[in-house]
C-alpha cells in the first residue's frame, strides 16, 4: 500500500488566491480515480523556503490518497498538470510505502 501525499498552494505569484473550484476540482479528480482523498482544506500549512538568496512563504493544502499499486508514468503526468494548473516550477509529490495496523 502506497499513501501519495502532495501540497498545493492556496495563491499564485502574485499572491492572488486560488478559486475554492480549483481544489474542489482536485478533490474530484483523486476521488474519482483512487475510490477517496483526504484533502486538508481548512488549516492551511505555512511553508517557508530560500531561492537565490530571497526568503519566500507560501500557505499550503496536502491532498493525500492510498493507494495499492504506484502508477508511476500517471503521477508525474498528473503532477505536471498541477504544476500548469497552478502556475507552479515545480510541485513536490512524494509515495511513501504503508501498512495498515
Amino acid at each position: 500500500m502506497y499513501l501519495i501525499q502532495f501540497l498545493l498552494p492556496l495563491r499564485d505569484n502574485e499572491r492572488r488566491p486560488f478559486p475554492r473550484a480549483d481544489f474542489e476540482r482536485v478533490r474530484a479528480e483523486l476521488t474519482e480515480r483512487f475510490g477517496g482523498v483526504t484533502a486538508f482544506l481548512q488549516a492551511p500549512a505555512s511553508g517557508v523556503w530560500k531561492d537565490a538568496g530571497e526568503t519566500t512563504h507560501d500557505e499550503l493544502v496536502l491532498f493525500e490518497v492510498m493507494t495499492d499499486a504506484l502508477d508511476r508514468a500517471w503521477w508525474k503526468g498528473y503532477r505536471a498538470e498541477l504544476e500548469r494548473r497552478f502556475r507552479q516550477e515545480a510541485l513536490v509529490v512524494r509515495a511513501l510505502e504503508s501498512e495498515h495496523l
